[in-house]
């Protein structure tokens, strides 16, 4: 793969394998890409509402859509998608491309800033790199870095990325992502994550944005960044307020009554649809790829390895029972509306190489429970019923319809009389720290990709050293995950991606539940809110 900035713009060429494998998305309404070079911002600020909690500022402690939302406007990254494209194409970068099978060189223009005056170069992708991989927080996303060997920078506009495995066809797509995001080596720890309010006293910013007030979870104010030079237009906007809500219907009354100009994760299902019939908002609905699901921690759960009763047959039935018995298209209609839909694969439905393997083999073979199945499994492999399964949400964090979802997920479990369920909810913050701490033994999870790639629902997942942190390990699954990485065939790629599908669908690591897309509510005189096949809302386009 090669990428070239132009003088006088961006030309992405030779996208090769991986351009090929990309899942093309039609965006809505928004602004296109571009350099900066056209003059600063103007408008009136926006004002942006969200229950969407941050965990940390830092890039290197934190793999959640909240955090993704305020990085993706203050940080800077090698390679990005323009607005409306899954094409991987430069952003700080002046090149990108392939200069061995196990070699990928970046370039980048000479003279880069930070918004504080430091100097922008190779020694800052570098250190951030390093960093990442030598912190590896348990919620941070080094784990996507798994062939990445090392990181040389010769002079100060080249960077060297050294692999570990030749023909990744993933990379780039990676550099795109959350361990993408360049850093200031001046202000950052080398081996910890660095407390957010120092990040922000720095300045210590390279997005389009820099933060110039942060009370964390309560109000961030974004300023446009004079030294940003990268792939987005600069701000339309003279700067963002992104305020946050405790609760979903605080945040619908505000947009409702115009105190904030759009509000984006997350409203309830009967929120939007009730907002629809207002005449005063409009209603923004981007490409799918959200996906909801149950996670199963391999040492605490029943029977699990670190259990007294510790049994691996016995786990794998407690979870093959759950997927028997989960009845999708009850959580579909009955707390979404429709606006989720069943998900039965790890891939969601439109991306290249999904199948849905959990509808043949659980439940009655169409996507329906089957209670008499589950029954049969927990009884084969000699488990005791009701089996007492501890079940834990985020009440804040996945729109407040979650409390309704695993309501009724621990209802289909116990109606079957196999299950004894205990229901418990912790906020984000705190939740996101116990779940990597073996705290809870199943947990609800979603995942917005980072990439418009199958790969993004497999190798964060499902390698050992997993962003899940679940204790899975499977030689299978990963020697296929790693070979579909480095698959140059497109037919032969898309053939392994089904084969780990099937593979994982088969051990249960996690039980998808629902596949959703993504909505937005703005005010009528906002324009350029655009949630696009990036999965990002950046805020740079948005006016009013």
């Amino acid at each position: 793969m090669s990428l070239h900035h132009s003088k006088r713009g961006r030309i992405g060429l030779a996208i090769g394998a991986f351009g090929a494998s990309a899942l093309l998305l039609a965006g809505c309404a928004g602004g296109g890409g571009g350099n900066n070079d056209d003059g600063g911002a103007s408008g009136e600020p926006i004002i942006v509402g969200t229950t969407d909690k941050v965990t940390t500022l830092d890039p290197a402690g934190s793999y959640d859509n909240g955090s993704l939302a305020v990085q993706t406007q203050v940080f800077p990254y090698l390679l990005n998608t323009d607005y409306n494209s899954t094409e991987v194409v430069p952003d700080l970068a002046e090149s990108a491309e392939f200069t061995s099978p196990t070699e990928y060189t970046v370039t980048l223009p000479e003279g880069l800033k930070w918004a504080n005056g430091n100097d922008l170069t190779s020694a800052d992708v570098k250190f951030s790199f390093d960093r990442n991989l030598k912190i590896a927080d348990p919620n941070g996303a080094s784990s996507l870095l798994y062939n990445l060997d090392s990181v040389e920078a010769p002079d100060d506009t080249t960077v060297v990325f050294h692999l570990k495995t030749a023909n990744d066809q993933v990379f780039p797509y990676i550099l795109t992502s959350f361990p993408g995001a360049i850093v200031d080596d001046e202000v950052f720890s080398a081996d910890a994550v660095t407390p957010d309010q120092d990040i922000v006293d720095a300045n210590a910013f390279g997005g389009p944005y820099a933060i110039t007030s942060w009370d964390f979870n309560k109000t961030v104010e974004f300023t446009p960044n004079e030294n940003y030079k990268g792939l987005l237009d600069a701000p339309v906007n003279s700067g963002v307020i992104l305020s946050y809500f405790a609760e979903s219907s605080n945040l619908k009354l505000a947009v409702q009554q115009g105190d904030i100009d759009v509000a984006y994760r997350a409203l309830s299902s009967t929120d939007v649809e009730d907002l629809s019939k207002n005449k005063d908002v409009q209603i923004v609905n981007g490409p799918g790829g959200e996906i909801r699901y149950i996670v199963f921690n391999f040492n605490t759960q029943p029977y699990g390895a670190t259990t007294p009763e510790a049994d691996a047959a016995k786990a794998l039935a407690v979870r093959q029972a759950v997927a028997d018995l989960v009845d999708r298209e009850a959580l579909s209609t009955q707390v979404y509306k429709g606006t989720y839909t069943p998900l039965y694969s790890f891939v969601p439905e439109g991306f290249t190489g999904a199948i849905e393997p959990l509808k043949e083999m659980y439940g009655d073979g169409a996507g329906g429970p089957d209670a008499e199945k589950a029954k049969a499994t927990l009884e084969a492999a000699g488990v005791e019923t009701p089996v007492a399964l501890s079940l834990q949400y985020s009440p804040d964090h996945y729109g407040p319809s979650s409390g309704d979802e695993y309501a009724l997920v621990k209802s289909q479990l116990e109606e079957s009389g196999l299950f004894s369920v205990d229901l418990k909810s912790t906020e984000w913050v705190q939740y996101s720290k116990d779940r990597t701490s073996d705290v809870y033994p199943a947990y609800q999870l979603g995942w917005y990709p980072d990439y418009s790639d199958a790969d993004n629902y497999l190798t964060p997942f499902f390698l050992t050293k997993n962003f899940l942190g679940n204790h899975f390990s499977d030689q299978q699954t990963e020697d296929l995950i790693l070979q579909q990485a480095v698959e140059t065939d497109q037919a032969k790629r898309t053939q392994e991606i089904e084969d780990i599908q099937t593979r994982v669908a088969e051990l249960l690591s996690t039980v998808p539940l629902l596949q959703g897309a993504q909505v937005a509510v703005a005010g009528t005189g906002v324009e350029g809110v655009t949630l696009d096949a990036s999965f990002k809302f950046r805020f740079a386009p948005v006016t009013k």
